[in-house]
């Protein structure tokens, strides 16, 4: 690898918890064989990828990451970022950074930026009034930063894990069971609502951090992910800032503040389009992102790193039994990128 060049990861780890510790109630708890299980096929993901910066996503208890590395024999080549609390009892982001490339202190991010506001009396007067009052992040943002060699500056890498598509379980309310009657029939349709508008509001609050961070300045940014959300929806259309992907010929020119999607980078240079992350129902979509911006886009005047290559591990998806086999139920990302000189 030249000095310079740096790769990412994105992992959804899928309840990676200790043996025998509650996940969503006792029921659901890893046996000693089934962790056993994980941590084979986790370490062997990783002995696999060696990514320079993974981003995780659905850890509990940061001993299991550790014993994850040491399965796949890279205890000594990594920084492992967990959460002080990650004792098992909650769901975090985590990340793993090769040696010597993290610089400063990492953070976990639970709170919407100060003066955040979702709330509108509608464009015109057939329009109702709408307020969203959500505060935080259901799973707090990880944000650290990597420095692959003292002649690139620091890299902002944010890992997320937004809300995901699944119906908000509005059964367990008050106001369902003191009239279940009326809400019943609707519960799916309300639930799915809800975590829609969830995840909407974490994508526009990370918005406005990356607004903060990007705007009139050349700081190189990575968002990593399980954004429960495709490449065109609108979740991730507010996280990005929809760029345009230039044409050939066209002036080179990037974004200021927008964010490019390792899957479209990836498709510019493939003769299909066969990238996946997760599969519901049949469906396979991707859900997990690894975005940069425009100092790792090719056509930008500020470009310091280009697009490489993507891989996606994913084969794994195609068997039901995860818990027996010990594998995930999403892809795992991995994007290289090659240092550049600037334009």
């Amino acid at each position: 690898m030249a000095r310079g060049d740096i790769s990412f990861a994105t992992f959804n780890l899928y309840n990676l918890n200790k043996a025998g510790l509650d996940l969503y109630g006792a029921e659901s708890a890893w046996t000693d064989d089934q962790y056993k299980a994980k941590i084979a096929w986790t370490g062997k993901m990783l002995a696999c990828l060696k990514a320079d910066v993974f981003g995780f996503q659905e850890l509990w208890h940061a001993d299991c990451l550790a014993d994850a590395f040491a399965e796949a024999k890279l205890t000594a080549d990594y920084d492992l970022l967990t959460p002080p609390d990650a004792d098992g009892k909650r769901i975090v982001c985590a990340a793993a950074v090769r040696k010597g490339m993290l610089t400063g202190t990492p953070e976990w991010i639970r709170d919407f930026p100060e003066n955040f506001r979702l709330q509108s009396t509608g464009d015109d007067p057939q329009t109702p009034k709408i307020a969203v009052n959500l505060a935080g992040f259901s799973r707090p943002v990880l944000h650290f930063q990597a420095q692959p060699h003292s002649s690139r500056p620091p890299i902002h890498v944010y890992v997320c894990h937004f809300k995901s598509k699944g119906p908000t379980k509005v059964f367990q309310e008050r106001w369902y069971r003191d009239d279940k009657a009326t809400y019943g029939p609707h519960q799916i349709a309300l639930g799915a609502a809800l975590s829609t508008i969830r995840r909407t509001a974490e994508a526009t609050a990370l918005r406005w951090m990356l607004n903060l961070k990007l705007r009139d300045t050349t700081d190189p940014v990575v968002v990593i992910g399980d954004l429960n959300d495709g490449q065109h929806s609108n979740t991730l259309n507010i996280v990005t800032g929809q760029p345009n992907y230039l044409k050939p010929f066209s002036t080179p020119r990037g974004g200021d503040t927008v964010l490019y999607s390792a899957q479209a980078l990836q498709q510019l240079q493939s003769l299909t389009d066969v990238y996946y992350t997760h599969i519901h129902q049949q469906v396979r979509e991707s859900l997990d992102h690894i975005l940069v911006s425009e100092q790792f886009y090719d056509g930008s005047t500020d470009r310091l790193w280009g697009f490489d290559e993507l891989v996606i591990e994913n084969d794994h998806l195609n068997f039901d039994d995860h818990k027996a086999r010990g594998t995930g139920d999403h892809g795992v990302v991995r994007v290289q990128f090659k240092a550049r000189s600037r334009r």
